[in-house]
C-alpha cells in the first residue's frame, strides 16, 4: 500500500503508534492511511497549487438548513491542512461562517469562497446558505460554478430547501454529488434518503457506498467500486478523523456485510452499465463471463461519465460532525465532478485567450473598499490592470488580485481561466457584469462571433449572436417583505443612504425606495430574517441606530373586466403646444404562457404608422401604469394591454406621449373593477404526531390550505399553502403549540387572489377605517 503522505509524516505516525498502550496499533499501522499533515502543521495559501485547468474543480455546498454544509466545508479545510483546529456551528468558531450575526444564530447568510487543494487538485468551494431568505445567494454562487454537493441529513432526505436548490442547480444543468450527512443519528435510513430523492427530486441516484453500522453504531463505511473498507475508530488524537482503517474488504471481515456489498455492486454495475453505452460494451465484450472482474479505473471513469451527461447522481454517505466518510467525499468531488474545461460556456469560444470574467457577487470591505468576485472563464487577470465593463461601457483598474479563503484573502501576482477571483478597485462593477480585457477586445470577440453566426445561418441571425456576447447575469427574485426605515436624526440620513447603498450592491434582492407620498424610506426584501439581518448590520456595521416601521406584505394588484378608454393631453409649455391622443383596451390576461407579468401589444394599422421613438415612448408609458395600481397603488400583474390609436401632433415631445399613455392607462384599470393579489407560500411543517390536530387548527385559522400530510419516521410533515399575510411571527406560535419540537420552512408559491372579505378588510385597514 502507498502512503499519500511525507517521511516525516509516516514516522511520527509510528511514534504514536508504538506509545499506544493499545495492542491492536501495532498490527493495524500499515492500514492507517493520513490524507494529512501533523496537528502543527498548516499550509498556507500561498502555497496552493496552480494545476492545469483540468485538475481544478468549482464546486458548491447547497442544502436544506441545518443539513451539515458548513459542518462539512469545516472538515473539508481541516483535512486538506488548511486550519489547525476543527470549528464548530455551535460554538461560532466556523472559517466560512465569520460574521457575526451567522455565529449568533449558527446559521449561513452570506456565501463564502474558500481556495485549497486536495491531493494535486485545485478546490474552489462556495459554502451556500440554506435559508429561503437568502435564496438569492444560492442562486449567484450556482451561476458561476461546475458542479454541486447536496447535503442531506440522513434521518430526513429531501427537504423543502433542498428542493428548491435542486431546481437551481437544474437550471444551470449543473452535474452533483449527493452526501448523505448525519449517518450517526439514531433515525439516519440510507434506503429512506434514496427513495425521497428518487421520487422528490426525480434524480437518479447511483449508490457508490454502503455505511458499516447505522446510528451510534456508525463507524465507516465500504466503497462499492474498489470494494475497500474504510473504518474511522480512533481513540487519541486520531479522533479529529485525519487517520482511518482502509483495506479490501475480506468474505472472514463480517460475511453479512460481504454479501451485502456483493448484491449492492452487482446493481451499481447493471445500473452503470444501462446509463452508460460503453461501459456497457466493455462488461459485454471483456468481461463478459464476470461482470465483477471490471477494474476499479474503468468504473469511476463510466461513473463520472454518467455524472458530467445528469444521467445519474452518485451518492456517498458518512458523518461530518463525527469526522467520517469526509476524505472519500474529497476523492469523488475530484473523481466525478466537472474541470472548467468540461463545462460548455458558448459565448465565450469567441474571447480565445483574451480575458472574460463574470463578476457574481460584491462585498464591502472597511479597509479596502468594495470586493468583487470574478469567476474567470477565459484569459489570465493580473493587478494593477485595466479592464472593460461590458455592462457599463467603462474602463476600470484594478489595484490588487485576491485569493478568497471566507474573510481572510491572500494576494497573488496573476490567476488562470477556471479560477474564482476577489479583486480591489472595482468601484462601478456590480452583481451580474461581464468583464473583458478591453474595448478592443469585445470588438474582436463581436467580429468572430458575427463571422461564426453568418458561415452557420447566413446573415441573417448574424445580430443576435454578436448581441450576446454579455455572459448571462444573476436572476434575482422579487421581494415580498417591505418595511420602513427611518435614521434616529436627520443628520444621520446620508450616512444612512451610503449604508443602504452599499448593502444594495452587496444584496440585490434588497430594493430600496422612497414613498412618492410620505417620503419615508422603504426597505423590500425577501422574509422576516432578511429584514432583521439587514436591520443589525446597519447598527453594527454603519454604526447607526435606525428605527424599523412594522413588517408589511409586497401585494399586487390585477383587474377582472376589460375596458377600453381614450385620453387626450393637450398642454401649452412656454410656445410649444403639446397635444396627444391614445386609445387603448385593458384586459385580464393569463401569464402562464410566456412567464411575464403583464403584455403590451399594437394593432397592424398603429403599428405600421408610429415611428420607433413613439412606439418606446408608449411603452414607457404602459409600463408607468403597471408600476402603480388602482386600488392600493401596488404594481400591476396579469394585465394585456392592446393600443388602438395614437395621434401625436407635430412638435409634440415623447415625454407628453408617455405622460398621456400612463393616464389613460390609470383611468382604465380604474373602471376594470381592480382585485388584489396576496403572495401564498408553500409551508412544510415537521412535527410529532401528538401535535398534529394543534398545528392543523392554527393553519385554518390563518386561512391555510393542507394539500398533504407525510410520514417521515415518528413525525408527520404537514405540506400546505398559506397567505403570507398571516404567516407573522409563526416561528413563535409554532413553537409553543409544539413544546418546541417543530420545525418549518417557507418558501414564496405564487400570488393568488383574496377572497372579497379579505380584501374589503384589507382596504378598510389600509384606509385607517379599522
Amino acid at each position: 500500500m502507498q502512503f499519500a503522505v511525507p517521511f516525516s509524516v509516516l514516522r511520527g505516525c509510528v511514534q504514536h503508534c508504538r506509545s499506544c498502550s493499545s495492542q491492536a496499533c501495532g498490527w493495524r499501522a500499515q492500514w492507517r492511511r493520513s490524507y494529512s499533515f501533523l496537528k502543527d502543521d498548516v499550509k498556507s495559501l500561498r502555497a496552493v497549487v496552480s494545476p492545469d485547468i483540468s485538475k481544478i474543480r468549482n464546486i458548491g455546498i447547497m442544502a436544506h438548513i441545518d443539513a451539515g454544509k458548513t459542518t462539512t466545508t469545516e472538515r473539508m479545510l481541516y483535512y486538506s491542512g488548511y486550519i489547525r483546529a476543527l470549528g464548530d456551528v455551535d460554538d461560532g468558531d466556523t472559517v466560512t461562517d465569520y460574521m457575526a450575526q451567522e455565529r449568533e444564530r449558527g446559521i449561513t447568510i452570506q456565501s463564502a469562497a474558500v481556495t485549497f487543494d486536495w491531493k494535486e487538485y485545485r478546490i474552489n468551494l462556495i459554502d451556500t446558505p440554506g435559508h429561503v431568505d437568502f435564496t438569492l445567494e444560492v442562486e449567484r454562487a450556482l451561476r458561476v460554478l461546475d458542479g454541486a454537493v447536496a447535503v442531506f441529513d440522513a434521518s430526513a432526505g429531501v427537504e423543502a430547501q433542498t428542493l428548491t436548490v435542486w431546481r437551481q442547480a437544474d437550471k444551470h444543468k449543473i452535474p452533483c454529488v449527493c452526501f448523505l450527512n448525519k449517518m450517526d443519528k439514531p433515525g439516519a435510513s440510507l434506503s429512506y434518503s434514496l427513495e425521497s430523492i428518487k421520487t422528490k427530486l426525480k434524480a437518479n441516484p447511483v449508490l457508490l457506498q454502503i455505511p458499516i453500522g447505522s446510528g451510534k453504531g456508525f463507524i465507516g463505511l465500504v466503497d462499492l467500486i474498489t470494494k475497500q473498507r474504510m473504518v474511522w475508530q480512533g481513540k487519541s488524537w486520531a479522533d479529529d478523523g485525519r487517520l482511518f482503517e482502509s483495506r479490501v474488504l475480506e468474505p472472514t471481515d463480517d460475511p453479512e456485510l460481504y454479501e451485502e456489498v456483493n448484491q449492492a455492486r452487482g446493481g451499481l454495475i447493471e445500473q452503470v452499465a444501462d446509463l452508460d453505452d460503453e461501459f456497457a460494451e466493455l462488461l459485454l465484450g471483456e468481461y463478459g463471463d464476470n461482470f465483477d472482474a471490471v477494474p476499479a479505473g474503468k468504473f469511476q471513469e463510466a461513473v463520472r461519465r454518467v455524472t458530467l451527461a445528469r444521467k445519474g447522481v452518485p451518492v456517498l454517505c458518512g458523518s461530518s460532525l463525527k469526522n467520517k466518510g469526509v476524505q472519500p467525499l474529497l476523492d469523488a468531488i475530484t473523481a466525478y465532478l466537472p474541470a472548467p474545461n468540461e463545462r460548455n460556456h458558448d459565448l465565450v469560444r469567441w474571447y480565445k485567450d483574451d480575458l472574460c470574467a463574470l463578476a457574481f457577487k460584491v462585498v464591502h470591505d472597511k479597509q479596502r473598499g468594495p470586493l468583487v468576485f470574478l469567476r474567470i472563464y477565459s484569459g489570465t487577470m493580473k493587478p494593477q490592470s485595466a479592464i472593460y465593463n461590458i455592462n457599463r461601457n467603462g474602463t476600470e483598474r484594478m489595484s490588487r488580485l485576491l485569493l478568497p479563503f471566507a474573510d481572510q484573502h491572500v494576494e497573488i501576482p496573476s490567476l488562470s481561466a477556471g479560477n474564482i477571483a476577489l479583486t480591489v478597485g472595482l468601484k462601478q462593477t456590480v452583481t451580474g457584469d461581464t468583464i473583458v480585457s478591453s474595448k478592443a477586445s469585445a470588438a474582436a470577440a463581436a467580429r468572430r462571433a458575427q463571422k461564426g453566426a453568418e458561415e452557420k445561418r447566413g446573415s441573417a441571425g448574424s445580430g443576435r449572436e454578436s448581441s450576446s456576447l454579455v455572459l448571462a447575469g444573476v436572476e434575482v427574485p422579487g421581494p415580498v417583505f417591505f418595511c420602513s426605515i427611518e435614521p434616529p436624526t436627520m443628520s444621520k440620513q446620508a450616512d444612512l443612504e451610503h449604508a443602504l447603498n452599499c448593502l444594495q450592491r452587496e444584496d440585490p434582492s434588497l430594493k430600496v425606495r422612497t414613498d412618492p407620498d410620505s417620503g419615508q424610506t422603504v426597505l423590500c426584501g425577501m422574509g422576516e430574517l432578511h429584514i432583521e439581518i439587514l436591520h443589525d448590520r446597519i447598527k453594527r456595521e454603519y454604526n447607526i441606530e435606525t428605527h424599523l416601521g412594522p413588517l408589511q406584505v409586497a401585494y399586487r394588484e390585477t383587474i377582472l373586466q376589460s375596458v377600453t378608454t381614450t385620453d387626450t393631453l393637450d398642454r401649452t409649455l412656454g410656445e410649444k403646444r403639446h397635444i396627444v391622443t391614445v386609445e387603448l383596451t385593458v384586459s385580464p390576461w393569463s401569464e402562464s404562457a410566456t412567464g411575464t407579468s403583464y403584455y403590451i401589444a399594437y394593432e397592424e394599422e398603429v403599428e405600421a404608422q408610429i415611428s420607433a421613438e413613439v412606439r418606446e415612448a408608449v411603452d414607457n408609458g404602459v409600463q408607468s401604469g403597471y408600476l402603480q395600481g388602482p386600488l392600493l397603488g401596488y404594481p400591476v400583474q396579469g394585465v394585456s394591454t392592446v393600443i388602438h390609436s395614437v395621434h401625436v401632433e407635430p412638435g409634440t415631445s415623447l415625454a407628453m406621449v408617455s405622460a398621456c399613455v400612463s393616464r389613460c392607462m390609470l383611468k382604465a384599470l380604474q373602471q376594470a373593477s381592480g382585485q388584489i393579489l396576496e403572495p401564498v407560500m408553500s409551508l412544510e411543517v415537521t412535527v410529532g404526531e401528538e401535535y398534529l390536530s394543534l398545528v392543523l387548527g392554527d393553519l385554518a385559522q390563518r386561512r391555510g390550505c393542507v394539500h398533504d400530510i407525510q410520514s417521515r419516521h415518528d413525525n408527520k410533515v404537514l405540506l400546505a399553502t398559506v397567505p403570507l399575510a398571516e404567516m407573522m411571527g409563526y416561528s413563535t406560535v409554532l413553537r409553543t403549540l409544539s413544546s418546541g419540537t417543530a420545525t418549518f420552512s417557507l418558501e414564496l408559491a405564487s400570488y393568488e387572489p383574496m377572497n372579497p372579505q379579505a380584501q374589503t378588510s384589507l382596504l378598510n385597514k389600509m384606509a385607517g377605517l379599522s
